[in-house]
Protein backbone atom coordinates (compact mmCIF):
# COMPACT_ATOMS: atom_id res chain seq x y z
CA UNK A 1 0.00 0.00 0.00
CA UNK A 2 1.23 3.63 -0.87
CA UNK A 3 2.30 5.54 2.04
CA UNK A 4 0.08 8.95 2.23
CA UNK A 5 1.95 10.78 4.76
CA UNK A 6 5.45 11.91 4.20
CA UNK A 7 6.75 10.96 7.89
CA UNK A 8 5.56 7.35 7.31
CA UNK A 9 7.71 6.75 4.15
CA UNK A 10 10.12 8.07 5.56
CA UNK A 11 10.66 6.24 8.83
CA UNK A 12 8.36 3.31 8.07
CA UNK A 13 5.88 1.75 10.74
CA UNK A 14 5.76 3.91 13.78
CA UNK A 15 6.04 1.89 17.00
CA UNK A 16 5.06 4.07 20.34
CA UNK A 17 8.55 5.38 20.87
CA UNK A 18 8.88 6.64 17.25
CA UNK A 19 5.99 8.63 17.40
CA UNK A 20 6.58 9.33 21.06
CA UNK A 21 9.54 11.17 19.61
CA UNK A 22 7.79 12.58 16.67
CA UNK A 23 5.42 14.43 18.62
CA UNK A 24 8.44 15.86 21.35
CA UNK A 25 10.62 16.95 17.96
CA UNK A 26 7.08 18.56 16.12
CA UNK A 27 6.05 20.58 19.31
CA UNK A 28 10.08 21.61 19.83
CA UNK A 29 9.84 22.43 16.18
CA UNK A 30 6.90 24.76 16.84
CA UNK A 31 8.29 25.87 20.42
CA UNK A 32 11.10 27.28 18.21
CA UNK A 33 9.05 28.98 15.18
CA UNK A 34 7.11 30.57 17.78
CA UNK A 35 10.31 32.61 18.99
CA UNK A 36 11.29 33.73 15.55
CA UNK A 37 8.62 36.25 16.05
CA UNK A 38 8.29 39.89 14.92
CA UNK A 39 6.44 42.36 17.60
CA UNK A 40 2.58 43.01 16.81
CA UNK A 41 0.47 43.62 19.26
CA UNK A 42 -2.29 41.72 19.91
CA UNK A 43 -0.91 39.24 17.87
CA UNK A 44 2.84 38.68 17.19
CA UNK A 45 3.68 37.65 13.20
CA UNK A 46 5.47 34.23 14.05
CA UNK A 47 7.00 31.31 11.81
CA UNK A 48 4.73 28.81 14.16
CA UNK A 49 1.88 28.34 11.77
CA UNK A 50 4.68 27.28 9.20
CA UNK A 51 5.96 24.68 11.63
CA UNK A 52 2.37 23.69 12.39
CA UNK A 53 1.50 23.20 8.24
CA UNK A 54 5.14 21.45 8.36
CA UNK A 55 4.11 18.89 11.35
CA UNK A 56 0.23 18.52 9.81
CA UNK A 57 1.12 17.70 6.23
CA UNK A 58 4.50 15.36 7.27
CA UNK A 59 2.55 13.90 10.03
CA UNK A 60 -1.00 12.78 9.38
CA UNK A 61 -4.30 14.03 11.23
CA UNK A 62 -4.50 12.26 14.37
CA UNK A 63 -0.18 12.62 14.94
CA UNK A 64 -0.31 16.24 13.91
CA UNK A 65 -3.06 17.10 16.26
CA UNK A 66 -1.38 15.20 19.04
CA UNK A 67 1.76 17.18 18.37
CA UNK A 68 -0.05 20.31 19.20
CA UNK A 69 -2.18 19.00 22.09
CA UNK A 70 1.13 18.15 23.90
CA UNK A 71 2.44 21.65 22.64
CA UNK A 72 -0.76 23.18 24.60
CA UNK A 73 -0.03 20.71 27.12
CA UNK A 74 3.71 22.49 27.59
CA UNK A 75 2.68 25.78 27.65
CA UNK A 76 0.46 25.06 30.31
CA UNK A 77 2.87 23.49 32.33
CA UNK A 78 4.53 26.42 32.28
CA UNK A 79 7.38 25.98 29.90
CA UNK A 80 7.97 29.10 27.70
CA UNK A 81 6.96 27.43 24.42
CA UNK A 82 4.58 30.20 23.07
CA UNK A 83 4.87 33.65 21.34
CA UNK A 84 7.65 35.53 22.88
CA UNK A 85 8.61 32.79 25.55
CA UNK A 86 4.91 32.88 26.64
CA UNK A 87 3.31 30.26 28.94
CA UNK A 88 -0.13 29.29 31.16
CA UNK A 89 -1.63 32.97 30.57
CA UNK A 90 -1.48 33.26 26.79
CA UNK A 91 -3.86 30.40 26.79
CA UNK A 92 -6.66 32.85 28.25
CA UNK A 93 -4.72 35.69 26.60
CA UNK A 94 -5.84 37.96 23.13
CA UNK A 95 -4.19 34.98 20.93
CA UNK A 96 -5.75 31.48 23.30
CA UNK A 97 -8.38 31.23 20.06
CA UNK A 98 -5.61 30.81 17.82
CA UNK A 99 -3.88 28.33 20.14
CA UNK A 100 -6.58 25.90 20.37
CA UNK A 101 -7.35 26.72 16.62
CA UNK A 102 -3.74 25.03 15.96
CA UNK A 103 -4.97 21.41 16.83
CA UNK A 104 -7.35 21.71 13.79
CA UNK A 105 -5.32 23.60 12.05
CA UNK A 106 -3.13 20.63 12.24
CA UNK A 107 -5.58 18.11 11.49
CA UNK A 108 -7.13 19.00 9.10
CA UNK A 109 -3.88 19.69 6.96
CA UNK A 110 -3.13 15.88 8.21
CA UNK A 111 -6.32 15.08 6.85
CA UNK A 112 -6.10 16.55 3.46
CA UNK A 113 -2.89 14.49 2.56
CA UNK A 114 -4.67 11.40 3.77
CA UNK A 115 -7.34 11.62 1.78
CA UNK A 116 -5.44 13.29 -1.12
CA UNK A 117 -6.37 16.91 -1.58
CA UNK A 118 -2.46 17.58 -1.00
CA UNK A 119 -0.22 15.75 -3.51
CA UNK A 120 1.75 18.03 -5.54
CA UNK A 121 2.90 22.12 -4.67
CA UNK A 122 -0.19 23.84 -5.96
CA UNK A 123 -2.92 21.18 -3.99
CA UNK A 124 -0.73 21.39 -0.78
CA UNK A 125 -0.33 25.14 -0.91
CA UNK A 126 -3.97 25.06 -1.43
CA UNK A 127 -4.60 23.02 1.28
CA UNK A 128 -2.25 25.21 3.83
CA UNK A 129 -3.73 28.70 2.84
CA UNK A 130 -7.47 26.92 3.54
CA UNK A 131 -6.35 25.41 6.73
CA UNK A 132 -4.77 28.86 7.80
CA UNK A 133 -8.35 30.61 6.98
CA UNK A 134 -10.21 28.51 9.03
CA UNK A 135 -7.67 29.26 11.43
CA UNK A 136 -9.24 32.69 11.90
CA UNK A 137 -12.35 31.28 13.37
CA UNK A 138 -11.54 30.29 16.91
CA UNK A 139 -8.83 33.02 16.27
CA UNK A 140 -11.26 35.97 16.17
CA UNK A 141 -14.32 33.99 17.96
CA UNK A 142 -12.10 34.53 21.27
CA UNK A 143 -11.43 37.77 21.52
CA UNK A 144 -15.24 38.96 20.02
CA UNK A 145 -17.44 36.97 21.97
CA UNK A 146 -15.94 33.77 23.90
CA UNK A 147 -13.30 35.60 26.34
CA UNK A 148 -16.13 37.66 27.60
CA UNK A 149 -18.58 35.07 28.09
CA UNK A 150 -15.79 33.05 29.76
CA UNK A 151 -15.17 35.57 32.60
CA UNK A 152 -12.14 37.07 30.69
CA UNK A 153 -11.16 40.66 30.97
CA UNK A 154 -8.93 43.16 29.08
CA UNK A 155 -8.49 45.69 26.78
CA UNK A 156 -9.48 43.23 24.15
CA UNK A 157 -12.27 41.19 24.88
CA UNK A 158 -15.33 42.17 23.26
CA UNK A 159 -13.34 43.58 20.07
CA UNK A 160 -15.43 44.84 17.33
CA UNK A 161 -15.04 43.12 14.03
CA UNK A 162 -13.26 46.52 12.67
CA UNK A 163 -10.55 46.07 15.12
CA UNK A 164 -10.25 42.41 14.51
CA UNK A 165 -10.06 43.02 11.25
CA UNK A 166 -7.32 45.84 11.58
CA UNK A 167 -5.28 43.90 14.22
CA UNK A 168 -6.21 40.22 13.68
CA UNK A 169 -6.30 39.68 10.57
CA UNK A 170 -4.87 42.04 7.97
CA UNK A 171 -1.30 41.86 9.29
CA UNK A 172 -1.27 38.45 8.53
CA UNK A 173 -2.88 37.19 5.60
CA UNK A 174 -0.12 37.96 3.06
CA UNK A 175 2.46 36.48 5.50
CA UNK A 176 0.37 33.31 5.32
CA UNK A 177 -0.21 32.64 1.95
CA UNK A 178 3.99 32.89 2.00
CA UNK A 179 4.32 30.63 4.91
CA UNK A 180 1.53 27.84 2.86
CA UNK A 181 3.83 28.10 -0.01
CA UNK A 182 6.87 27.74 1.45
CA UNK A 183 5.33 24.85 3.49
CA UNK A 184 4.08 22.90 0.20
CA UNK A 185 7.50 23.42 -1.37
CA UNK A 186 9.52 21.85 1.57
CA UNK A 187 6.97 18.84 1.91
CA UNK A 188 6.77 18.12 -1.87
CA UNK A 189 10.65 18.48 -1.74
CA UNK A 190 10.47 15.44 1.24
CA UNK A 191 8.19 13.41 -1.22
CA UNK A 192 10.95 14.34 -3.98
CA UNK A 193 13.84 13.08 -1.86
CA UNK A 194 11.66 10.22 -0.85
CA UNK A 195 10.91 8.99 -4.57
CA UNK A 196 14.64 9.63 -5.67
CA UNK A 197 15.38 7.25 -2.80
CA UNK A 198 13.65 4.37 -3.39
Amino acid sequence: MRDTVLSKAVIGRETLLRKAAMVLGGSMLIAMAAQISVPFYPVPVTLQTLAILLVGLTFGSRLGALTLVAYLAEGAMGLPVFANGGSFPSLIGPTAGFLFGFVGMAYLAGLAVEKGLARGVVTTAITGIVVTALLYIPGVAWPMAIAGMAGISGSWVGASADVIWTYWMSPFLLGDIVKAGVAALVVSGGWAAVKAGR
